[in-house]
């Protein structure tokens, strides 16, 4: 299918993260389909990715940003805009579950909401004038744990939680000039973090396998390239009439029944 996405500008944030995570399988999802990805993160393994595709004859623009840091966030938003006047569309993609529980400490919850969730209104802030102008579209990278909980990590379920508000929220206040904003909201998908996880525990392959079986369509989990076609599906013109939502790639972990499950 072809998504007309052809040198659309697109801003990828939390975009360098390893080979295989979710970040990099969009952008090379995006590079795929013809549009431009400029790449948003503070790991200089985005050089290494913007490298990658300028090899291939492609374009593509990394600019080194602490997320955490709202003036980073400004300073790469304006660079951006010199060199190439305009935003298509912007995946907020960033997001660490960083375990920040109510044993933790203020000072790390607060880090936890301005990684998480301050960097999304940052981004569409200070690209608002340029998403104006396109009437482009915002996607918001979601997680289960914000309508299911999890245990132990506040800071992370806040913030992802207010991300879901502020996708509705921008659905309203933007649609007047032509903006959609949309949600995508994943539960387990197996990147190379969650293998690094994994591979600390003592059962690990227990663990993994026990999760899979929760997962009710084939058992699976998710992965990063499904997630990535549905991002580029959400923010292309086939979805030219999809605003407030949110999209679960899932595999049925969130809604579907339990009875679904494989009996123990």
């Amino acid at each position: 299918m072809n998504l007309n996405l052809k040198d659309k500008i697109v801003v990828v944030t939390g975009s360098a993260g390893m080979p295989g995570s979710i970040g990099h399988s969009i952008v090379f999802a995006l590079a795929e389909e013809g549009a431009i990805p400029v790449l948003l993160d503070r790991n200089a393994r985005g050089f290494e990715y913007e490298a990658q595709l300028r090899e291939q004859g492609l374009d593509s623009t990394f600019y080194q940003t602490d997320l955490s840091d709202a003036q980073q966030i400004k300073n790469s938003i304006e660079q951006l805009s010199a060199k190439y006047g305009r935003i298509d569309a912007i995946i907020n993609n960033v997001g660490v579950n960083d375990g920040v529980s109510l044993e933790g400490s203020l000072d790390d919850f607060m880090y936890s909401l301005k990684l998480n969730l301050v960097s999304f209104y940052a981004t569409v802030k200070y690209a608002l004038p340029l998403l104006k102008a396109s009437k482009g579209n915002i996607l918001n990278v979601g997680s289960k744990v914000a309508i299911t909980g999890q245990g132990g990590t506040s800071g992370y379920a806040a913030a992802k939680g207010g991300v879901l508000g502020l996708t509705r929220e921008w659905a309203v206040d933007l649609i007047k000039y032509g903006i959609r904003s949309n949600a995508l909201i994943i539960a387990e998908s197996y990147t190379p973090a969650y293998e690094n996880w994994i591979e600390t525990l003592d059962n690990g392959a227990e663990k993994l396998q026990a999760i899979r079986n929760t997962i009710p369509l084939e058992n699976r989990m998710t992965s990063t390239q499904e997630i990535a076609d549905t991002v580029l599906f959400t923010i292309s013109e086939k979805s030219s009439h999809t605003t407030g939502q949110f999209l679960f790639v899932d595999g049925g972990y969130v809604h579907l029944d339990r009875a679904l499950l494989p009996a123990k």
